[in-house]
């Protein structure tokens, strides 16, 4: 037996690794009818003096369900006795909570992981790479071969076992890459330090079963999984109770949210779940029009607490780059929905994604695309080049579109989006709008905020009024931004 670990450990010991744990996009692709596995986390109070001593940095990178993961990152880590800093050149231990959407986002991750092997020449820092890049087969063979120095890698599904992948990893001060490609658990009562004291991220469903052909995301973060009604009210319940003023439902593509249940409760009756919780504000991200019903609208317009904010990608306004796209929804049906949304939800803003040089988008494409805009007049846009992703179908087609030409493109349509974000933010000047004050601004001597409708407003106002919704008149407007006065 020990003859047998001692072999164990040399093997592990030659490949440089101490768990080899590594991505697969084919396994991650798979699906079956198995039932989700929901397990509770329980805390392990052998790990809970690992960090005694020494503070973590950890950097997020993409979505707001990154940014929640790294909420609850942070609670296991100071459930270990971490510290955190905003210094990472003091941090002991500096984690990056990776994004895998677009190439850029690559990049910046790479550029700091430069900066993170030159402190390391300096003092003794444990690095770690987590989230949707550890899930992508090509980034962790880079980092098996030219980042060898990288201590700890895991993925999306396993965030829950970090205290012992962090402890095998001091234990044993070899690299560590514990990566699962599966379907994924829920893993319930996961601890959290929030960002806010007022405002608060609620995963509703993980993973996503859509396969948009460009996108990497059901390959990163599984199969779609919903959490049990009783589990999120609970989680909102106890958020008001905590004084909480609003909760934001996260989901790859919340609209799905139930449809991988047996209990036939979908959506719109979690969204009147929640809004009959007593919380102020209701948000919800993201959306996909395929699942958008008229149940979902006639609910946000029932409830005044249900925010009438909807996110509403696009991504292309030709019907030919939509198929090619796998988005399951024309053109045609697109402006129908939003045009229902418009008509249903007073005061409603609607703010999308738009991506340019598709493969094969030609001119008359990109057009169809600035039509919808035309119509749509959106408050505001996300807009991207198209970024191939290694392991999608999109990446294989034939990209025959210049880097000029899309880069025309995205500045052609940037214009537009401007124009129209400035014109929907005009009709706010003189207006008296409900702001839920977060903190101070950027602005010297003036707080921030947010509308209902995900305006931010620059405020002159007194700091006593952080934490709570008043009533801002607006008295000068940006593209981007209000400025307004209690």
């Amino acid at each position: 037996m020990y003859i047998l670990a001692f072999l164990c450990v040399l093997w592990y010991y030659l490949l440089g690794c101490d768990f080899m744990q590594t991505p697969s996009l084919i396994e991650a692709k798979k699906r079956t009818k198995n039932k989700v596995n929901i397990r509770t986390y329980l805390k392990d109070d052998k790990y809970a003096h690992i960090g005694l001593g020494k503070k973590y940095y950890i950097k997020t990178y993409g979505c707001q369900m990154n940014v929640h993961d790294s909420e609850n990152i942070k609670a296991l880590l100071e459930e270990m006795s971490f510290l955190e800093t905003d210094v990472f050149e003091d941090a002991d231990l500096i984690l990056l909570n990776t994004c895998a959407i677009r190439e850029n986002a690559h990049n910046k991750v790479f550029g700091f992981l430069g900066r993170v092997k030159h402190l390391k020449s300096s003092k003794p820092v444990i690095c770690g790479i987590c989230g949707c890049m550890a899930q992508e087969e090509s980034v962790v063979s880079e980092i098996k071969d030219k980042y060898k120095w990288v201590d700890i890698v895991f993925g999306t599904h396993n965030i829950d076992k970090l205290p012992e992948i962090l402890s095998d990893s001091l234990e044993n001060s070899m690299q560590n890459i514990s990566v699962l490609s599966i379907e994924g658990d829920i893993v319930e009562d996961m601890p959290v330090k929030r960002d806010s004291k007022y405002k608060a991220w609620v995963n509703i469903m993980y993973g996503c079963d859509k396969f948009c052909t460009y996108c990497i995301v059901p390959y990163t973060r599984g199969k779609q999984r919903s959490r049990k009604l009783e589990d999120i009210v609970k989680e909102v319940e106890s958020l008001v109770k905590d004084g909480y003023l609003e909760v934001t439902l996260l989901g790859q593509n919340v609209n799905a949210y139930g449809k991988d249940l047996d209990d036939d409760y979908t959506m719109s009756d979690l969204l009147e779940s929640v809004a009959k919780t007593g919380i102020k504000r209701v948000r919800f991200v993201t959306s996909h029009p395929w699942d958008f019903d008229d149940k979902m609208i006639d609910i946000i317009a029932k409830y005044d607490n249900i925010m009438p904010y909807i996110h509403l990608p696009l991504q292309s306004g030709s019907n030919r780059i939509l198929k090619l796209m796998g988005r399951r929804y024309t053109k045609e049906e697109y402006l129908n929905l939003f045009n229902k949304l418009k008509n249903k939800i007073p005061n409603c803003s609607i703010t999308t994604d738009i991506i340019v040089g598709f493969p094969t988008e030609t001119d008359s494409d990109f057009n169809e695309t600035l039509d919808v805009v035309n119509k749509c007049q959106y408050d505001s846009a996300f807009t991207f080049i198209f970024s191939p992703r290694i392991g999608t179908p999109a990446a294989k087609m034939e990209d025959d579109i210049t880097l000029e030409e899309k880069e025309h493109r995205l500045y052609k349509l940037n214009e537009l989006v401007n124009e129209y974000a400035n014109m929907n933010n005009q009709k706010y000047l003189g207006k008296v709008v409900p702001v839920l004050i977060e903190g101070t601004s950027d602005k010297e001597g003036m707080l921030m905020g947010y509308t209902d409708t995900m305006k931010l407003v620059n405020v002159r106002a007194d700091k006593k009024y952080i934490g709570k919704i008043v009533d801002v008149r607006i008295t000068g407007v940006k593209t981007w931004s209000l400025d307004g006065e209690i």
